[in-house]
């Protein structure tokens, strides 16, 4: 049995929170090149290369990329040899997301109650979603999610005769009507499968795999590639304003499900899709 102690934990998600919200991750950057070359509409180049800048300056002054630096999102694969020492894991997630978002002059965008809008002035509680497998590490990533793309997401629960197209039907009905209000371009994560929530869960976690990293299974990747052509081809285009870069990826992922169902979740994010991954 291994001994991890909580203050390891919280101090790397404090660095993770920040991280998370100065740097956009590579892949992204080489996508945002790839569309902006090719490119049609002159106001659409614009934006994209406006991003890019955007993107240098806030990693070279170490500053968030965005003003709206999310509700911290923690996906925690915990091995199952793995002990946790003087406080929960839950706790030392929630301070390292309250120093990181203190330390780094990110915004505080948490209410306590979502009626009762009082801000809870730190940026907590996180979401935190645990998986335990095995080993003895803790593989974190830490995805801070902005609200102007979570408010566009959407879930469909659909017949199972509605099939593969239905389900395609959905998703480019949804992008659709998000438009420009989820700031594209756009990545699109997808859950197909499961339960309600289960979908969701998928759907926020196909995020974080690398634009341009097609699933595995072949038909889901024709889907990916389908759907992603159709989505840039609706007009959207970078900040709303046009142009044929709407998305730069579609991340289907898919799960068993019950006879009587086919739950389609789709969890929009903006160009950013800030993560940060760390083992300990």
């Amino acid at each position: 049995m291994r001994e991890i102690s909580a203050d390891i934990i919280a101090k790397t998600i404090k660095e993770m929170c920040i991280e998370a919200n100065c740097y956009v991750s590579k892949d992204i950057l080489d996508m945002i090149g790839k569309y902006k070359e090719k490119e049609e509409s002159p106001i659409g180049k614009g934006i994209l290369e406006q991003i890019q800048q955007n993107a240098e300056i806030a990693k070279n002054k170490m500053m968030p990329m965005c003003q709206d630096t999310g509700m911290a999102v923690v996906f925690c694969e915990i091995g199952q040899e793995v002990h946790i020492t003087d406080m929960s894991l839950t706790d030392a997630i929630n301070q390292g997301v309250r120093e990181g978002y203190k330390d780094g002059y990110l915004r505080k965008s948490v209410v306590k109650d979502p009626f009762h809008r009082e801000n809870t002035k730190d940026n907590t509680p996180a979401i935190i979603h645990y998986d335990i497998v095995p080993g003895n590490d803790i593989k974190i990533t830490v995805a801070p999610k902005g609200f102007g793309s979570e408010n566009m997401s959407k879930i469909a629960m659909l017949k199972p005769a509605d099939g593969i197209e239905g389900a395609k039907k959905a998703i480019l009905e949804i992008v659709e009507q998000a438009g420009g209000n989820a700031c594209p371009p756009m990545i699109i994560g997808v859950g197909i499968g499961g339960t309600f929530e289960k979908a969701a869960y998928l759907a926020k976690k196909a995020l974080l795999r690398p634009v341009g990293n097609n699933s595995a299974i072949d038909y889901i990747k024709e889907m990916e590639n389908e759907l992603l052509d159709n989505i840039n081809k609706l007009g959207i285009g970078p900040g709303g304003l046009g142009g044929r870069t709407t998305a730069l990826a579609v991340n289907i992922e898919t799960y068993p499900t019950h006879i009587a169902g086919l739950p389609v979740a789709v969890n929009i994010s903006c160009h950013a899709t800030r993560h940060s991954t760390r083992v300990i």
